[in-house]
């Protein structure tokens, strides 16, 4: 009886793992075909912005299994520590990265050359170029080559990043010791690139079968006809992109600096100081000096003091102002952090801009009413509109003191004859806040009484 028991129930496992293996012979399977291809590109000098944005999208290319990561670039070069930061992304990335120099006419220049061998394939279109990658130093004098110690770093630095692509060493190292620029021809001639392709169809066509091993791993595409993803930068993006470019980070840093002098010359005006020390911030950020996690942090931060100084000091405004968009941009470069969920962040952002909002709106109305008040105070209030009539309270001889509207005014009699105590005088002008006044004719009490 067991031994029916244990029979059957053997019976029904193998039936089961059976249909199980049918089910999973029949499921369809992903291949690299149905995998997409992401393609970003590059126009301009390499930033923080633009490092910020490649690992956001070679995160979102790991997380989409995507069969290859492309990008398609045309820069003169740009910040060192942006750079090596994008070697390192492309070196580690968990999915075969491509560089194509693009189009026709494009350089990679600088940085650019730094980008294109840290690649796992590297393309160039017909008639572009790439080199010249010897770092240069800011002084006085203009720029200039760095000093023998830095080329030399950077030199041994490109060497090892060719030998583990197995592009040729001397080459890449000449890139910076000698200001080495080559072409397309002369690159695919010298082993620098792997191929010629005129735009991102032809590099699919050309990839397409193609294998290759990264990190011991075998990679192979079927990027003929696969689908194509691009995604913009962000709005967080965007500003570091334009913060971190060199040209409009100096510019950003002496505008901040000028505001601040020209503030401290002139006591008082507090736009100067609050726009120039939020530039400064700003300014500083787009040279590097801070960090983008820093320099989130301190803008929230003077934000706050802004706001709080508005509060307690009679800023007209400008302080909360100020404040409301020194928090908003720290809102913005306050990057995010691989342990937090991007729901957090997103709702961090419009916590921050909606509490801004209040706060411009209770702004504007306090303005409002100090415009109005100040108003009120030039067009003349009630207080300072003189009294048309009064009624002596005591005896003018010629002056003593008039009722008028619930006032005790100081009067005077102003053709120096007495007037008695309750009598009803007219006023005829005044003088250092003393009223001149003339008793009240009858005809002239009935058209007062009247109006």
């Amino acid at each position: 009886m067991k031994i029916d028991r244990i029979s059957s129930l053997l019976t029904f496992i193998v039936l089961l793992i059976t249909i199980m293996m049918a089910f999973a012979a029949q499921a369809p399977s992903v291949t690299a075909a149905q995998k997409p291809v992401y393609v970003v590109e590059l126009d301009g000098a390499v930033t923080a912005g633009l490092n910020n944005y490649l690992e956001r999208q070679v995160e979102l290319a790991q997380t989409e299994e995507a069969q290859l990561f492309v990008l398609i670039m045309n820069t003169p070069g740009g910040l060192v520590d942006a750079t090596l930061k994008i070697n390192q992304l492309f070196l580690n990335a968990k999915i075969p990265v491509a560089v194509l120099v693009a189009p026709s006419g494009a350089i990679a220049g600088s940085a650019g050359a730094f980008i294109l061998i840290s690649a796992d394939l590297a393309l160039m279109a017909p008639g572009t170029t790439v080199g010249a990658a010897q770092p240069i130093a800011f002084s006085p004098e203009g720029a200039e080559s760095a000093d023998q110690k830095t080329i030399n770093f950077y030199a041994g630095h490109l060497r090892s990043i060719a030998r583990e692509k197995g592009r040729p060493e001397s080459v890449a190292e000449r890139f910076v010791t000698e200001n080495l620029t080559i072409d397309a021809r002369e690159a695919l001639e010298l082993g620098i690139i792997d191929y010629i392709t005129a735009d991102l169809t032809e590099l699919l066509e050309t990839v397409d079968g193609m294998v290759i091993e990264k990190q011991g791993i075998t990679y192979s595409f079927e990027t003929a006809g696969a689908t194509i993803l691009r995604e913009d930068m962000n709005l967080r993006e965007r500003l570091q992109n334009w913060l971190s470019d060199p040209q409009i980070a100096f510019l950003v840093l002496i505008i901040g600096f000028l505001g601040i002098y020209f503030g401290l010359n002139a006591p008082g005006t507090i736009v100067p100081e609050v726009s120039g020390l939020i530039l400064v911030i700003l300014g500083i950020y787009g040279i590097g000096l801070f960090d983008t996690n820093t320099t989130g942090i301190i803008l929230l931060l003077v934000g706050l003091g802004l706001i709080i100084a508005e509060l307690f000091t009679a800023g007209f405004g400008i302080l909360g102002i100020g404040g409301s968009l020194s928090m908003v941009a720290g809102a913005i470069l306050l990057p995010m952090e691989p342990l937090m969920a991007r729901e957090w962040y997103t709702t961090f952002l419009i916590t921050v801009v909606g509490t801004v909002i209040g706060l411009l709106i209770i702004m504007i109305f306090i303005i409002q009413r100090i415009i109005d008040s100040r108003r009120r105070f030039s067009d003349g209030s009630v207080f300072f509109n003189l009294p048309s009539k009064g009624l002596t309270v005591s005896e003018l001889k010629p002056e003593g003191m008039i009722k008028a509207r619930g006032e005790l005014w100081k009067a005077k009699s102003a053709d120096e004859t007495v007037i008695a105590s309750g009598t009803e005088v007219e006023v005829v002008g005044s003088e250092d806040m003393i009223l001149w006044v003339k008793t009240l004719k009858a005809d002239r009490k009935t058209t007062l009484e009247k109006d």
